[in-house]
Order: structure tokens, then C-alpha cells, then sequence
């Protein structure tokens, strides 16, 4: 039972990481409904999971955008765009470190409540509602090779939003980026570029915070939890490239705000105790 829902909440994982969702809200709530947490699984050991199966989707931006990762690599040299693209995704990475390392924790620990998080839910369908339906929107970015550092920079303090419980980093990122006159294609794929190092660099800060609680009896859960989560993000990323292509955020905005109130009602009547989380 205890894989099986370790498969679940990879699963959730890896299909909320790169939506304008908030994967954090979610596994919450599953963790919740599952009776993940408790037993053997402690708070770290579940901190640590956590950072597994988030692992598991970077994978998946990795092997969907392999050839053009390793093309910037090997040219690091010789081209100036992938240079340009480096920088840009280090500039949109830096604030997330400082915003981090200063305040993250202690925005989470206040604003960690039903309230905040089913609002900032609701208020990020709104903000979306409102991005889709403005009129004569000039795109100033068609591709994320058209980035400016400045328009890095942009999004990388967007990104900060985030620490605030229930907003979704790829939700402010890719609305921002939005905002800020870049195509609905380009916010996307810099969201999916943004999130391998600001994810890993979370990550491995997290886990070195909790290492000592691991010990080896520990690896297939993780391990369940890795696969499933790479393989529902692989699917997730692949079919989000195709949508907006020819679809905008209307309905992730409905489902927001849907969830947003589905927060209020767990949290009313005790099925979720949210800010135990």
C-alpha cells in the first residue's frame, strides 16, 4: 500500500510541477487524503520523498529538451545565443536564491493557512481570466532565443511569488512572462528551463537539510515515487507544448478557482488540516 501511494503522488507530481497549478497545494492534499505522512515516514522522510519525486519531473524537461540542452553546451564557445541563453536562465534563476536564502521560509511559515492558500488560488484564476482576455497584446518575444536579460530578469522576480503558499511557480512565470510581451510559447518553455536549476538548487538545499534521516530501506519508495513522476511530467510537458500551441489558460484559471474553494471546504469541514502542512 505504501508504494502504491508513493506511484500516487508522483503521479500528482508530475502532472501539477509544470502546470499553473501549484503542485505544492496538490500533494498537500493528497499526502492528506492518502494518509501519506506517519509510521515510518516522518516529516523529514516525507520532506525527502518530496524532493525525490520533484527530481523525477526535472528529468523530464531534461529528456524532452535533450538535444537542445546539449546543442547550448557544446556551443558555449563558438555561439552567442546559447551563451545569451545561459545568462538569461542564471539571471531568472538569481532572485528565486536571494528571495530564497532571505525570506522563503518565513513567508511560508506566516502565510501557511487555508485562507491564504485557497485565496492565492482563486486570485491567480483571476489574474489569469484577466491576462487572456486583454485586447491588442503586442509580442515582443516570439522565442525564448529572443529573450533579453532584462526580460529574464522579469520573470525570474516573478518567479519570487511563488513563496507565497498556493501561488504556482510555473503559473507566475508563465502569466508574467506573459505580461511582459512574451509569447504564450516562449513563457512556457523558459518556465520549463527556469525550473531545472531553481528545482535542483531547492532541492539539493532541501536534502542536505534532512539527510540524516535516510536510510537505505528507504529506496524503493523513492524510487516508485521517481519513476512515476518522470514519466506523468514526460507525458504532462509533451502534451502542454502541443495545447498552447492552439489553446489558452482560460480553463487551468477555472480550475484554480475551483480548487481554491475546494481548499475552503477541506479545511471547514477538518478532511484536510492544512496548516499542519
Amino acid at each position: 500500500m505504501l508504494l502504491a501511494k508513493a506511484a500516487i503522488m508522483g503521479v500528482v507530481e508530475g502532472l501539477t510541477e509544470f502546470l499553473p497549478v501549484s503542485s505544492t497545494g496538490h500533494l498537500i492534499l493528497a499526502g492528506s487524503l492518502l494518509g501519506f505522512e506517519g509510521g515510518s515516514l516522518t516529516p523529514e522522510k516525507v520532506k525527502a520523498f518530496e524532493i525525490s519525486i520533484q527530481t523525477g519531473a526535472i528529468l523530464a524537461i531534461v529528456l524532452v529538451y535533450w538535444q537542445r540542452l546539449t546543442h547550448v553546451i557544446g556551443t558555449l564557445g563558438s555561439d552567442r545565443n546559447a551563451r545569451r541563453f545561459v545568462l538569461n536562465v542564471l539571471i531568472g534563476f538569481l532572485p528565486a536564491v536571494v528571495v530564497g536564502l532571505s525570506f522563503g521560509k518565513r513567508v511560508q511559515a506566516a502565510l501557511f493557512s487555508p485562507m491564504v492558500v485557497a485565496s492565492t488560488f482563486i486570485l491567480g484564476g483571476l489574474v489569469i481570466l484577466w491576462a487572456e482576455r486583454r485586447k491588442n497584446v503586442v509580442v515582443r518575444v516570439a522565442e525564448v532565443e529572443d529573450m533579453t536579460p532584462l526580460d529574464a530578469l522579469k520573470v525570474g522576480l516573478v518567479q519570487c511569488l511563488a513563496f507565497v503558499p498556493g501561488t504556482s511557480r510555473s503559473g507566475a512565470t508563465i502569466i508574467g512572462g506573459m505580461l511582459f510581451g512574451l509569447s504564450r510559447k516562449a513563457a512556457t518553455e523558459f518556465t520549463f528551463f527556469l525550473a531545472i536549476p531553481t528545482l535542483i538548487g531547492a532541492g539539493a538545499y532541501s536534502l542536505l537539510k534532512v539527510r540524516h534521516s535516510l536510510v537505505a530501506a528507504d529506496l524503493p519508495l523513492f524510487g516508485v515515487g521517481f519513476v512515476m513522476s518522470f514519466l506523468a511530467a514526460w507525458a504532462c510537458v509533451r502534451w502542454l507544448l502541443r495545447y498552447v500551441a492552439t489553446h489558452n489558460f482560460n480553463a487551468f484559471a477555472w480550475y484554480r478557482i475551483g480548487f481554491g474553494l475546494l481548499i475552503l471546504a477541506t479545511a471547514y469541514f477538518g478532511v484536510v488540516n492544512w496548516s499542519d502542512n
